[in-house]
């Protein structure tokens, strides 16, 4: 059995298996000679038990919900929306000179700052979690697709003019194509910025989802609480990424495969 795990495409999984079982196992140990202080650090056994009465019970469900719903829309909106501006701004140069800065500013400001004028524009509604989670992921998609747009070999466009083929079928051929593989790559990060956004949204005025939880948790130092939510996070981001790559990779699958 252990022959044929070495040698197929499990063994990543086997080792982050083993590593994991030996973190807790370590963990737990440390907690039960009392090295490690359980109100500060709780203990794996307990955040288990935690996670399994959460889901047992039925209590994490509308929480998870909440917060993928608007990641959801998050990475909806901010893609679609990072990738129309960049198309614009790749192809009409006076606009990128002139909104370039101020895009690199707004990228550069703390988001958390942002989110009390979404809190007292939106209120605490869904709108604005969407809203946080947008932001975070359009500009990640601008930038990317921005770089893809930019750099689409102007020889082929050349070549392309030359075959007598006119702007539409030089963007829909060419230009589009070749912005795949941007645009997919900066989906993954996307994923993760758009749950972050949602998370920073519900810190900071929310009645449900993941992040109040952790919040409200964290208020009443439930330590245990506090964690078996952000291992939930961890799993949901882990499940995320793996559908965004099976999805990158049936998109993307004409591109040869590195070893």
């Amino acid at each position: 059995m252990l022959k044929k795990i070495f040698k197929s495409k499990l063994l990543p999984q086997f080792y982050l298996i083993l590593f994991l079982v030996i973190f807790f196992g370590i963990w737990q140990f440390f907690v039960n000679i009392g090295s490690i202080n359980p109100f500060l650090f709780s203990s794996p056994i307990d955040i288990f038990k935690d996670m399994f009465n959460l889901f047992a019970t039925g209590e994490i469900w509308p929480h998870i919900f909440v917060t993928l719903y608007a990641s959801f829309w998050g990475v909806v909106i901010g893609t679609v929306s990072g990738i129309i501006v960049a198309f614009i701004f790749g192809n009409i140069k006076i606009l990128a000179d002139i909104f370039d800065p101020l895009f690199v500013g707004l990228y550069g400001l703390p988001k958390l700052a942002l989110g009390p004028l979404f809190i007292v524009w939106f209120g605490i509604s869904i709108t604005a979690k969407i809203f946080m989670s947008t932001i975070m992921v359009f500009f990640l998609v601008f930038f990317n697709a921005y770089a893809g747009f930019r750099n689409v070999d102007v020889n082929l466009i050349n070549m392309m003019k030359l075959m007598g083929a006119n702007r539409l079928q030089i963007i829909t051929k060419l230009t589009l194509p070749s912005c795949i593989p941007w645009i997919t790559a900066s989906l993954r990060a996307g994923v993760g910025a758009a749950v972050l956004g949602t998370i920073v949204g519900e810190y900071l005025g929310a009645v449900q989802g993941l992040g109040w939880m952790v919040m409200t948790a964290g208020g009443v130092y439930n330590i245990t609480r506090v964690l078996s939510c952000i291992f939930i996070l961890m799993i949901l981001m882990s499940l995320l990424d793996f559908s965004v790559k099976k999805a990158e990779a049936i998109i993307l699958k004409w591109r040869p495969a590195v070893d």
